[in-house]
């Protein structure tokens, strides 16, 4: 290497030792900028969206009390339907539907509210304690039974019972409804297409001459009122359908309070003072 370079470097070494050099440090903050910091708000997190939550496994929301109630509704009309009608403790009911693991407070509830404002649920107090069954619409238990309410509703004009409830309360319905055979007449209702039994009482069957069937079946009477029907008859000599529709009450007229003054009649009093009274009528139109 140069040694005239390397003369200069170690010059320029010495100069540079012999400089003093001045570090610059930070300023402290002062006590009013401290303040300032602190009054600053700090960025709160942003809020974690809640959770979703299942109602068909929360235990103590309505939707799942009301889920439990109506899988027990369920299970002892099903129950009923088979013949099974002897009636059940909560906690039998509870195992049967699996429903065992539910909280305290919904068996609180079924006991005392759910079951018991239940309509189709009826309760039964045992020696065991308080039990529960199915309550019917129709009290029916065999088809005797239903043939005899069949028979009371006939007499009483109520008409017939929907197949719909008989199946809600007879065990194996259709069975029974076949064993009664002929008592009883199925009627197809056109707008629901519902199914209507109706009792068939034998003792008011009568044969009916076929001209009188087809005489019958020749009257339209579609969109005719009660009136035009009896003015029809009217006109053709028949009047045996004039006291079938509603009479008409005629008022009868009040009587008027109070008469004229001539005709009334007053109580005579003190009839044994005929003789001594006087009348002095004459003298005082006089005067």
């Amino acid at each position: 290497m140069d040694p005239a370079l390397l003369k200069e470097r170690e010059a320029f070494l010495k100069r540079a030792k012999s400089t003093p050099t001045v570090e610059k440090r930070k300023a402290k903050p002062s006590s009013n900028e401290n303040s300032a910091k602190k009054s600053k708000p700090n960025k709160s997190a942003p809020p974690k969206p809640p959770k979703a939550i299942d109602y068909k496994t929360a235990q103590g929301s309505s939707q799942y009390r009301f889920s439990v109630l109506a899988r027990i509704v369920k299970h002892m009309k099903t129950r009923h339907q088979d013949g099974d009608t002897e009636p059940l403790l909560l906690d039998e009911i509870l195992d049967e539907t699996n429903q065992l693991d539910v909280s305290a407070s919904i068996r609180h509830w079924l006991a005392t509210e759910a079951l018991l404002n239940n309509p189709k649920i009826d309760l039964i107090d045992t020696s065991e304690g308080r039990k529960f069954a199915f309550k019917p619409k129709l009290d029916i238990r065999d088809r005797k039974g239903l043939l005899r309410l069949l028979k009371n509703y006939d007499l009483a004009g109520k008409g017939g019972i929907l197949m719909e409830d008989v199946e809600e309360s007879l065990p194996r319905a259709e069975k029974a409804v076949k064993a009664l055979g002929d008592n009883v007449v199925i009627v197809t209702r056109p707008t629901d297409k519902k199914r209507v039994l109706f009792y068939n009482d034998k003792i008011v069957k009568f044969a009916i001459d076929e001209e009188f069937r087809k005489l019958w079946r020749s009257v339209a009477v579609e969109g005719m009122d009660e009136e035009k029907i009896e003015e029809y008859l009217t006109r053709n000599g028949i009047t045996s359908m004039q006291d079938a529709g509603v009479r008409k009450v005629t008022p009868v007229p009040r009587r008027k309070k109070g008469g004229s003054k001539k005709n009334r009649q007053f109580k005579r009093h003190n009839d044994h003072l005929e003789d001594v009274l006087k009348d002095y009528s004459e003298l005082t139109n006089k005067t």
